[in-house]
């Protein structure tokens, strides 16, 4: 990766920016002027760090014109001094450029949108299920992040046979999205009279929340169903029909919330769910293809994929895909998911670095 290339593009986009915000005509296309705004707010730490790069270039090369004539051994000897330190200044700005430059996915800025479903084993799984929403409702407490149920869907012994929650907040989706696929825990349940082991599971998935503008639904091909509402959810429950069922009949996927105290936002939320759902889809496709470039171990292209482990017994948290063992579950379930959703980005951006350099 030629650093210096990229960066002189960067100046040039910040600069041809800079004209376009000046231009009178942008001033009457708030959303054209928003757009420019957050580019170059995006593009101006890279420039500054250019221009510092630049000016460390500069010097380092006049020192070894200096240590070059070698006229005087005192001047000679503060040149050489100061490339060392102006060395030394530019490995590490350009390991942080490098970081910089890596492409960010567009969704990761995104709200999510974050079903968690009872998988193999019963009863357990679904109380696993609902331990797994408590630890993420921790953790969206922790990130000042707001919760919102969409669609519940209780276990007669505890927990859920099915939860959907959204998300909202900062950098949501680029932190939840290394969360989907399948979490398996090993530990001895309630209902368990002889103290064995068992392993469950429970499925989850992180989808981006879109705009209406970033998918089209065509209302023809949604058929919608009301009924009402079951479960825990106020004293409007079972007295009106004001849940309400989203079907897209060209695909097939259903969605549905009963959540809300009227048919209008449910079905508001309904379709929330119903755009994030065939958005993901095209997302999906694009992230195995990128994987598959990458030979990435983080795809969050594929949900069957085995990503956790915890196992109770041990107190012991592992992420299969980097191969972390963390032996930090009690935290790690009350919503201390810090330590592995950093590092699972660390090696997401490393893959990325890697990806650049053999571009």
């Amino acid at each position: 990766m030629d650093i210096e290339e990229k960066l002189k593009q960067i100046k040039s986009r910040f600069q041809e920016v800079n004209a376009a915000m000046s231009d009178p005509a942008v001033f009457d296309d708030p959303d054209k002027y928003t757009e420019l705004t957050k580019e170059r707010s995006d593009l101006e730490e890279l420039v500054q760090d250019y221009d510092t790069w630049k000016d460390l270039t500069d010097r380092q090369e006049g020192n070894n014109e200096l240590i070059e004539m070698n006229e005087d051994a005192e001047i000679t000897e503060m040149a050489r001094d100061e490339n060392t330190e102006i060395k030394k200044q530019l490995a590490e700005l350009e390991e942080e450029i490098k970081m910089k430059l890596i492409p960010k996915d567009p969704e990761d800025s995104n709200n999510a949108i974050v079903e968690v479903r009872a998988g193999t084993g019963g009863d357990e799984a679904a109380i696993f299920a609902g331990d797994l929403f408590e630890m993420y409702r921790r953790y969206a407490d922790k990130q000042s992040w707001k919760m919102s149920i969409m669609s519940i869907n209780h276990s007669e012994k505890g927990g859920y046979k099915e939860i959907v929650f959204q998300l909202e907040g900062n950098e949501v989706f680029g932190k939840m999205k290394y969360e989907s696929g399948v979490h398996r825990v090993q530990r001895v349940p309630e209902t368990e009279s002889q103290g064995r082991v068992h392993t469950s599971a429970a499925t989850v998935a992180v989808l981006p929340e879109v705009e209406e503008v970033d998918i089209d639904i065509n209302m023809g091909d949604v058929r919608v169903d009301t009924f009402r509402a079951s479960g825990a959810g106020g004293q409007h429950v079972n007295k009106t029909d004001s849940a309400i069922r989203l079907t897209h009949e060209p695909t097939g996927i259903v969605v549905e919330c009963q959540e809300e105290r009227s048919q209008h936002q449910n079905k508001d939320k309904a379709l929330t769910m119903l755009r994030a759902k065939m958005y993901d889809i095209e997302l999906e496709e694009k992230q195995k293809e990128r994987a598959a470039e990458r030979k990435s171990q983080i795809s969050t292209g594929d949900r069957s994929a085995k990503i956790r482990t915890y196992n109770f017994p041990q107190g012991r948290f592992t992420d299969h895909r980097i191969n972390l063992t963390l032996y930090d579950l009690d935290n790690i379930m009350k919503g201390g998911i810090d330590e592995a959703i950093e590092a699972l980005r660390v090696q997401d951006n490393l893959e990325k670095l890697n990806a650049l350099a053999e571009d």
